[in-house]
């Protein structure tokens, strides 16, 4: 058997109106997500105008991904019912307002009201951003789409603590809000312009009230577990709240199996695709979104770096991140979708454990490369384990399947930056601020091992997975008769 790469085809190429919906759905993510990442930065400052603690502003944090679990399920049914295009226009109405009254807020009540306003806009925006993504852009187009959507998640969690850090050293932190401002009211007037108001065919059936809370409230749960952990709750605590979290996820997972009207359609499952992206993709995203957490504590309590040299430092991940951008549909069409996640995979495996091994005497060129070069992994992996989870999803399971994606996904983002804060508080740092060499290590060993246990899942693909979107294409050689 030989594997050929698939002739170009003008098909792929993505314009018009795939191309400006895929640069809506992206743009809002890069704002959603550089909002949820710069906020830390300023916390210290927000805190001294509130009169508080900053550990007790980072309610605000909390409030806002609450508001994400609880209303993500049901950004599907919405759009579904009310049609994309006021869905979202809507939702970044909301996240647009709300991030006005984020930047005039004067106590810690207000500020807690808009957080929530804000995870309300951003629950509906980017799930239904990225279902116009997959409706509007044809197989052939969906790989070149995609791409568009992945960027913002891997470069924001990197420029967000700069610009931070740039903007409370230039101007004060409301500044970090009014960002949004401009970039949701050019995005609300495009999406008026450019996204069709459409709707599934037929009658949208009656919400899942049952899946909606349950699903809700699994996630209500391993986020206060997760952040529980990130804050230093005991272990018995942290344990049962995520305990109890599992146990509400099998309880949803009965109901979808047992309800007609399943908020998340059984039959997403059975597609080896989709399953195999959200079991295993799930372990490699929490390995790979660990890393914008865990570098700038590396340069700065380890190397002992100043938050300006460590931001110049994680940069090399963005460039990376940008770097390999245009290489991966070429990619893709030549190896295929499991060739690229494992060969990639063991790859990025290996730069991120190498990240462990980063000293203060490791000479600067190396420590960029071995970043670059893990950026340009990550972007190539999310991008492939993105298009892969959607190569074969049918029309009719669209909606539910992106808003079961967009949930996963912003699970295991949290949950990858938990475990990771909890290697380092259980190998000898009391805290993650005075972690050293030897406990960034353990933390980036564990984080390499749980992206390698992904790989045996993508060994499992059928050399052909995905094959429609990627263009990739299987000879096989005939048997030679007699």
């Amino acid at each position: 058997m030989s594997v050929l790469p698939a002739t170009s085809n003008d098909a792929s190429t993505l314009r018009g109106r795939p191309l400006a919906i895929a640069l809506l759905s992206a743009t809002a993510l890069f704002m959603e997500n550089l909002d949820a990442t710069i906020l830390t930065t300023g916390l210290p400052a927000m805190a001294r105008d509130f009169h508080v603690t900053p550990i007790a502003l980072n309610v605000g944090i909390t409030s806002y991904l609450l508001t994400l679990a609880i209303l993500i399920p049901a950004s599907g049914w919405v759009a579904e019912r009310f049609g994309e295009r006021k869905t979202f226009a809507t939702a970044v109405l909301v996240f647009t307002l709300a991030s006005v009254c984020c930047a005039v807020s004067r106590g810690l009540p207000w500020f807690l009201v808009s957080r929530v306003l804000q995870g309300a806009g951003g629950a509906m925006m980017v799930p239904v951003g990225r279902l116009m993504v997959v409706r509007s852009a044809s197989k052939a187009q969906l790989m070149k789409a995609i791409a568009y959507t992945i960027w913002p998640a891997l470069t924001a969690p990197i420029l967000g603590p700069v610009v931070g850090g740039w903007i409370i050293h230039v101007a004060s932190w409301p500044w970090m809000f009014l960002l949004n401002v401009p970039i949701g009211v050019v995005l609300f007037a495009l999406s008026l312009g450019v996204v069709r108001d459409s709707r599934s065919e037929g009658k949208t059936q009656p919400l899942d009230v049952a899946g909606v809370l349950l699903t809700g409230f699994a996630c209500l749960l391993l986020i206060v577990a997760l952040e529980g952990y990130e804050n230093g709750a005991t272990a018995l605590v942290g344990g049962v709240l995520f305990g109890c979290g599992v146990l509400v996820c099998l309880l949803t997972a009965r109901h979808m199996q047992r309800s007609a009207r399943a908020l998340f359609r059984p039959a997403l499952f059975q597609i080896a695709t989709f399953r195999t992206v959200m079991v295993a993709g799930s372990l490699f995203r929490m390995a790979v979104f660990s890393v914008p957490f865990l570098l700038p504590l590396l340069f700065q309590t380890a190397f002992g770096l100043d938050a300006l040299k460590s931001g110049s430092l994680t940069m090399a991940v963005f460039a990376g991140n940008l770097a390999m951008k245009p290489l991966t549909t070429p990619l893709l069409r030549r190896f295929g979708f499991r060739g690229v996640l494992l060969g990639n995979g063991v790859v990025t495996v290996l730069l991120l454990a190498a990240c462990g091994w980063l000293r203060a005497g490791t000479p600067v060129p190396l420590v960029l490369l071995v970043l670059f070069l893990g950026g340009a992994g990550r972007s190539m992996e999310l991008t492939s384990l993105t298009t892969l989870g959607f190569a074969d999803l049918p029309p009719a399971l669209a909606a539910s399947g992106t808003t079961f994606a967009t949930m996963v996904q912003q699970m295991t983002v949290s949950l990858g930056v938990s475990v990771a804060a909890l290697v380092l508080h259980l190998t000898g740092g009391s805290s993650a601020g005075h972690a050293g060499h030897g406990n960034f290590r353990a933390a980036f060993c564990v984080m390499s091992a749980l992206a390698l246990a992904s790989l045996f899942w993508f060994g499992r693909l059928p050399a052909e997975a995905g094959s429609a979107v990627s263009g990739f294409r299987v000879r096989r050689t005939p048997e030679v008769a007699g």
